[in-house]
């Protein structure tokens, strides 16, 4: 099933992320350009060069491939108020790309949420610990 999915590993490009409140992006992460962008406790944003290795990248892949991002819609929206944590994530690959939109208000399907969310946490995590070696 893997080997025949609409993307393959082989031609992953890089994940992007964007996260906030309403219009408001607290943090955003590029890995094509390498930049990582997030306000801090302190409210100062703080700009870092973050590099994802290769396994990094295939942990992302296999567990977006796992969770089944290539059958959720693009847009997972609940929220009407502008408030509610807003989260974008893009898969970019040669031929395609995935782009997910959802906010925490988002209830239409709750397992649908789960799976959205524990993807998102997951990149966050792995660009986190990137972070963290590149900063030692």
């Amino acid at each position: 099933m893997i080997k025949n999915a609409p993307y393959k590993f082989s031609e992953f490009v890089g994940v992007n992320i964007k996260s906030g409140s309403g219009n408001h992006l607290d943090k955003t992460y590029s890995s094509t350009k390498q930049e990582y962008e997030y306000i801090n406790t302190r409210d100062s944003l703080i700009k870092e060069k973050v590099k994802l290795s290769k396994d990094d990248l295939l942990y992302i892949h296999r567990k977006a491939v796992d969770l089944g991002l290539w059958n959720w819609p693009e847009k997972m929206l609940g929220d009407t108020t502008g408030k509610a944590p807003k989260y974008f994530l893009e898969l970019d690959y040669q031929r395609k790309k995935k782009i997910i939109e959802i906010d925490a208000a988002y209830n239409t399907n709750p397992k649908l949420k789960d799976a959205a969310m524990e993807l998102i946490k997951t990149v966050d995590g792995v660009i986190e610990d990137a972070a963290d070696k590149q900063n030692k």
